[in-house]
């Protein structure tokens, strides 16, 4: 059965791109709700925004939703993936400004919070998208697969000249709390060469070494260092999982990126549903659904190290 949290959440913190403080809500909300962002500061026209693939625009720092009124949020991959990975299928999420609250620079505080007031079941059915067929797109940066399978699994490869980060590789089959184990708690992170070339365009204007990994050349510069040795490309696959919830439904697929930001992922779902014979919707029974993202997540299983 659908979900949403049985109690709101709040968070307060600044955003990482924009470095304004902003308070965020996730409330719960009712069967086929899907996740919607709220704009509690603007009080005119419409302040909604499904957080839906077709509702983003590419952006390589961050996933950004906006609406027909041109009303938008930002940087909320985190959040989303959070929301997935704890098994939420409905739920407002109340913002008072344009960017999600980076907070540590992970999942992991959404984690804990939804956890700690739990996941309600709902009486309408789990909805979930199958992908029947090999969909896949490029950029010169890299590229994206969708493939079949029976739960949600991921490959992802990153390269970087950075030693600190260097290439990593990781597999991981996402089912039931894989995402809250493995994942949650992998920062942001950023080449401290790239900093002042993001601030020059208004990007990155609340990151900081408590936010975010920074890496120079063979050192890592946050304070404490990693938190996995290959913390850098389980942070791509938690942002990979965020951006894959534009979807709006859990997905029966196999994700392979190498070298893929938010555009990519993005780009990938766009030509998904534009293939209407690579993907079907299905109802879920209780089989498959033990096998998606969050099912049966506890909070002991969020890692010690956060």
């Amino acid at each position: 059965m659908q979900t949403t949290v049985h109690t709101t959440v709040r968070f307060s913190g600044i955003g990482l791109h924009t470095g304004r403080p902003v308070n965020m809500s996730i409330c719960p909300a009712p069967s086929d709700h899907g996740i919607v962002f709220e704009r509690a500061d603007i009080r005119l026209g419409n302040a909604r925004i499904p957080a839906l693939f077709d509702f983003a625009e590419h952006s390589p720092l961050c996933t950004k939703i906006v609406n027909e009124a041109g009303v938008s949020v930002s940087t909320i991959e985190h959040v989303m993936a959070a929301l997935a990975g704890c098994g939420v299928h409905n739920a407002l999420v109340r913002i008072d400004g344009p960017e999600a609250p980076v907070l540590d620079g992970s999942a992991v505080a959404f984690v804990r919070s939804i956890l700690a007031v739990g996941v309600k079941q709902m009486r309408a059915p789990i909805r979930v998208i199958e992908v029947l067929g090999t969909i896949e797109v490029h950029t010169a940066q890299g590229w994206a697969r969708l493939g079949p399978g029976e739960g949600l699994t991921m490959d992802f490869h990153i390269d970087f000249a950075d030693r600190a980060i260097g290439k990593q590789s990781k597999s991981l089959n996402l089912s039931n709390g894989t995402f809250v184990r493995e994942l949650s708690d992998s920062r942001t992170f950023c080449r401290a060469s790239d900093v002042d070339a993001m601030r020059a365009v208004g990007k990155a204007l609340g990151g900081t070494m408590e936010n975010a990994v920074v890496v120079d050349g063979d050192a890592v510069l946050s304070p404490g260092g990693l938190r996995h040795h290959d913390e850098a490309v389980r942070h791509k696959m938690l942002d990979a999982l965020g951006d894959l919830a534009l979807a709006g439904a859990p997905m029966l697929a196999h994700y392979e990126g190498h070298k893929a930001g938010h555009t990519l992922t993005n780009m990938l779902l766009r030509e998904l549903f534009a293939t209407p014979d690579g993907y079907r919707i299905r109802e879920c029974d209780a089989v498959l659904a033990a096998r998606l993202p969050g099912a049966g997540v506890s909070a002991h299983e969020i890692p010690a190290v956060a």
